[in-house]
Parts: structure tokens; sequence; C-alpha cells
């Protein structure tokens, strides 16, 4: 596993702590901003981990197509998923 994906997998897993501790915090009943605002940040570390594994892609992946004449595809997925991303 390369450095970006390792730091991805951190990420996630911290973010799975905090999302335990966010239902906890619902489930005993915590004053609704104090939640929201660890969902914030929960939310954060799920896009830095997104975005870890986009770069392991592009500097991997998508390389690895454009030199074996192979990119377009690659791109197209990028942009779709840059797409799905934009309309949040």
């Amino acid at each position: 596993m390369n450095k970006e994906k390792e730091n991805a997998v951190r990420a996630l897993k911290t973010s799975k702590g905090q999302i335990e501790g966010i239902i906890k915090m619902i489930e005993d009943g915590r004053y609704c901003i104090d939640v929201s605002n660890q969902i914030v940040a929960a939310s954060a570390l799920l896009k830095k981990a997104n975005m870890l594994i986009l770069k392991q892609h592009l500097n991997n992946c998508v390389k690895e197509a454009f030199l074996h004449n192979n990119g377009e595809e690659k791109v197209n997925e990028i942009m779709e998923l840059l797409s799905r991303i934009n309309n949040k």
C-alpha cells in the first residue's frame, strides 16, 4: 500500500471513530450544535480521504493508462466523479 492509501485509511478509521461518537452523542441527547460540529469534522476527514485516493489514482492509474494510450477512459471517469462531487 502506498503513502496516499495509508493516509486515506488512517483518515477513514478516524472518521469511523468520530461517526460512532456522533451516534452516541445523539443517543445521549447531546446539544444539536455540538453534534453538528462533529458531523462537519467527520465530513472533512472523509473529503481528505477521498482526495488522497484520487491523488493516488492520478499518479498511478491515470499515468499508467496514458503511457499505454488508454488515458481518455480514465479522464472520463475522473470527470464523471467530479460532476457527482460538484452536484452536492
